[in-house]
């Protein structure tokens, strides 16, 4: 205990040392940790060390990885600490585990405090440099991407990291056609307003942050979640809160009407709009009006949410007013909003083959949502995925589709629950994933009540980030020979997580102690084989904007290793297989022709090319030739298009809308800077633009279609490959109901 008192004095020192006065009054007071905090961190302790799937004791060596963990969370590229801060923080590594076990949370609120003051020393220092201009015709570059570089040795070297950043960011600027002038308002707002952030900072932000290193140090999906972030991620897996209907982003210190939920209480009330500001809100019409103007944005929607049928009273400052402009006075009713953006949606796509045109239902699914609560409750509308999904299949059937592709890009997982519902519609009652705990006990997880909803020519599209409850589902297609599965290699995480809610553990329910996401089994095909670290591999590959070696499981520090076990029974019920290297040739003589396809294509290795490099120059003859040669590219391609108009081809990937992003000239501003109107209707476009890889996908299904024989296409099955798996784990076959 000493020992750790010694140092939180210590580096309460060495961070007021190397402060000047002025900094002193500028930067928020340090941070303390709660009691409820150190009780936190006790029991999630006690809980990882004893019933992880991965449990490691929690002594000196992992006290060092979390000291690791902890300074790459905080400062990741090498921008703030200097090598004399990492130098005086070297014996400290070993005493985080004794501050946890000890119940004193100083340690690392300390470490966390001299972050922030480094953070307004590097901030005040770039605004500091406004004032000067630069000259962009010397020859020198501007090094990013600095995650393996080495600490900056001194305050000089850091301050000349920060002056090509800063030079930097003027020329984005003033190669988007601002003047000076805006230039330093527009640089000088935004790193006030980094500096205003962390001066917002709290505590449960600095605990929450040294927790996860905690728990990331031991395997990386396992989490610690303070209340708010507990109940966004109950938000996130039922779909649903109750609230106005307004999608809120930050803009200066206002907190903005971003989107109105259609059907929500904001839209209905026809007295709010985009763009609008809220600076006050009251509970209830007779309640004191709370100025949140200078909020953070989660306190500001804490106290915009409450009870459904309770009424919130917003004092609002409208688009088309000035600062100084008339406010009025909005009453709304709460109620409960569905979040739909994220639920299940469907679209048909026609696709033709010479004289034939195929129909292709589309079941786009971005996570595996279940309102648990609901379904415990036994209320009937509850939200689920596969619900929707079933729904949307009744649809399809009645457009007469003759084909079906889920897209499962970009879709991070949710229930597992709901994986397995979900892949009984298409493969029937069966077993769909095998778990193994901590102890090695295996248990099958199947679709025991399964009512088939389609057993024609089926398709899954995957990409990178397609991951956990995605990977599951793609796995059952693809080893039941169900369907084909098309794009990219899945994330290639292979870990089932739980929720435990840390209040259970005490008496007291008051204070709420957040909850902890932990990694509790390891989930298997049913080949035996998991998708841990190698994903799922597709029949037929698609272009990928990924960069496999830094995304990915495999990328991650303290995964899980790859491991199979014994195959449980289940039967095959078809071989698509069989049908790609026919559906290949097909394919790739397709694209050969397809414009857009090639472009694609194009832009993916450019991609690759930059991801090479890591620094860019910072001369503004060079970088303009840069910039020319960039839009004589995108002329081009609009001249053969013949149209004179970008497709703005979206390959909903990693890298976003690939061909927006190409095109656009950058205009050096960050998202909050931006003119909202301007911003929505970009996000519009992006989401009107052609989705290349979709179409192809849809293509390969149709090619399926026509491939099979006519009495086949219903079934899609292919009966010679329909043998039983003989599998050697016959144990305990229940659902599970982890999540994540």
């Amino acid at each position: 205990m000493k020992k750790i008192l010694l140092w939180i004095v210590f580096l309460t020192v060495v961070g007021a040392q190397a402060a000047s006065s002025d900094l002193a009054t500028l930067a928020a007071p340090p941070l303390q940790p709660l009691p409820e905090q150190s009780k936190a961190a006790r029991l999630s302790a006690e809980l990882l060390t004893r019933y992880h799937y991965r449990a490691v004791p929690l002594d000196d060596a992992l006290s060092e990885k979390i000291a690791e963990r902890y300074l790459k969370l905080l400062d990741s590229e090498k921008l703030f600490f200097v090598q004399g801060d990492i130098d005086q923080l070297k014996v400290a590594r070993t005493k985080f585990d004794d501050a946890i076990y000890a119940e004193n949370l100083g340690l690392p609120f300390a470490v966390f405090n001299l972050y922030t003051r480094r953070v307004f020393e590097r901030f005040t220092y770039a605004r500091s440099l406004l004032a000067g201009g630069f000259d962009f015709s010397e020859k020198e570059r501007y090094d990013y991407g600095r995650e393996k570089a080495a600490w900056a040795k001194s305050g000089k070297e850091i301050n000349e990291l920060w002056r090509a950043r800063v030079k930097n960011d003027w020329l984005r600027l003033k190669l988007a056609g601002r003047d000076d002038k805006s230039i330093v308002e527009t640089l000088d707002k935004r790193y006030e307003n980094s500096l205003q952030r962390v001066g917002r900072t709290k505590s449960e932000d600095a605990f929450q942050l040294f927790m996860n290193a905690y728990a990331t140090a031991i395997e990386p999906h396992t989490d610690y979640m303070g209340p708010r972030a507990a109940e966004e991620f109950e938000i996130a897996m039922r779909l649903s809160l109750v609230g106005i209907g307004a999608v809120l982003t930050q803009k200066d210190d206002y907190t903005v009407i971003r989107e109105l939920v259609p059907g929500g209480p904001a839209q209905l009330s026809e007295q709010l709009k985009p763009g609008d500001r809220i600076v006050g809100v009251a509970q209830g019409k007779k309640g004191a009006m709370t100025d949140i103007v200078g909020w953070r944005m989660d306190d500001a929607v804490a106290l915009i949410r409450g009870e459904s049928d309770s009424v919130v009273v917003l004092d609002i400052l409208p688009v088309d007013g000035g600062p100084d402009g008339k406010h009025k006075v909005v009453s709304i009713t709460r109620k409960k909003i569905t979040l739909e953006q994220q639920a299940a949606k469907k679209s048909v796509i026609s696709v033709a083959d010479g004289k034939t045109t195929q129909r292709i239902g589309v079941i786009s699914l971005p996570t595996f949502y279940a309102d648990f609560e609901a379904r415990g409750r036994g209320a009937a509308d509850y939200k689920s995925a596969t619900r929707d999904v079933a729904r949307l299949l009744d649809e399809l059937k009645a457009d007469k589709v003759d084909g079906v592709l889920v897209d499962l890009r970009n879709n991070g997982g949710g229930s597992l629950a709901e994986a397995v519902e979900l892949s009984g519609l298409f493969i029937g009652a069966g077993p769909v994933v095998q778990q193994r705990d901590a102890k090695g006990g295996v248990t099958v997880a199947r679709a025991a009540d399964a009512v088939l909803a389609w057993n024609g020519p089926l398709a899954v599209l995957i990409n990178r980030r397609s991951a956990s409850a995605s990977e599951i589902f793609a796995a059952a297609i693809q080893d039941y020979g169900r369907g084909l599965v098309i794009g990219e290699r899945s994330f290639g995480k292979g870990t089932v997580q739980t929720m435990v809610n840390l209040n259970r553990f005490v008496k007291d329910k008051t204070p709420e102690l957040g909850e902890l996401k932990m990694t509790i089994a390891q989930f298997f095909r049913v080949t035996g084989g998991t998708t841990q670290l190698r994903g799922v591999e597709p029949d037929i590959s698609l272009p990928s904007f990924a960069d496999e070696d830094n995304s990915g499981e495999s990328s991650l520090e303290n995964a899980l290793p790859w491991v199979k076990i014994p195959a449980t029974d289940y039967a095959r019920q078809g071989n698509p297989k069989a049908l790609v290297p026919a559906l290949k040739m097909r394919h790739e003589a397709r694209v050969k022709f397809m414009q857009d396809y090639q472009f694609l294509k194009e832009d993916v290795a450019e991609l690759g090319r930059l991801r090479k490099r890591n620094s860019i120059s910072l001369n503004e003859a060079e970088r303009r030739q840069e910039r020319d040669t960039q839009e004589a590219r995108i002329a081009l391609r609009e001249k053969l298009r013949g149209d004179g108009k970008s497709a703005g081809s979206d390959a909903r990937g990693e890298a976003g809308n690939a061909g927006n992003r190409s095109s656009s000239r950058d205009d050096g501003l960050q998202a909050d800077e931006r003119d909202l109107g301007n911003e929505l209707a970009a996000e519009k476009a992006r989401k009107n633009a052609k989705d290349i890889l979709l179409e192809e996908a849809a293509r390969i299904l149709g090619d399926e279609v026509g491939l099979l024989p006519r009495e086949n296409r219903v079934a899609a099955r292919h009966k010679a490959d329909s043998s039983i798996i003989p599998g050697q784990n016959r144990q305990s076959e229940r659902a599970p109901a982890t999540i994540r």
